[in-house]
């Protein structure tokens, strides 16, 4: 009697590991959900900022030198 008692509650604690476990593991995935989603909006932020600064480039180049600061 006294075996089966003891087999019913390490049964019992292995349950409540594996239900905090589960728990443990959708919370991380909500978590690398959301940071996948972020990291995407942060490379096509990079990529039009990256844009953004070649067309600015490609707008102040033009065939003139550039004059010399004051101070020469």
């Amino acid at each position: 009697m006294k075996e089966l008692t003891e087999l019913e509650n390490k049964l019992h604690e292995l349950e409540m590991k594996v239900t905090f476990q589960d728990d443990a593991i959708e919370t991380l995935n909500d978590v690398i959900s959301k940071q996948d989603k972020e990291i995407l909006k942060l490379w096509d932020a990079n990529r039009l900022l990256k844009q953004s600064l070649s067309e600015a480039k490609t707008d102040g180049d033009n065939d003139a030198p550039e004059p010399p600061p004051p101070h020469y």
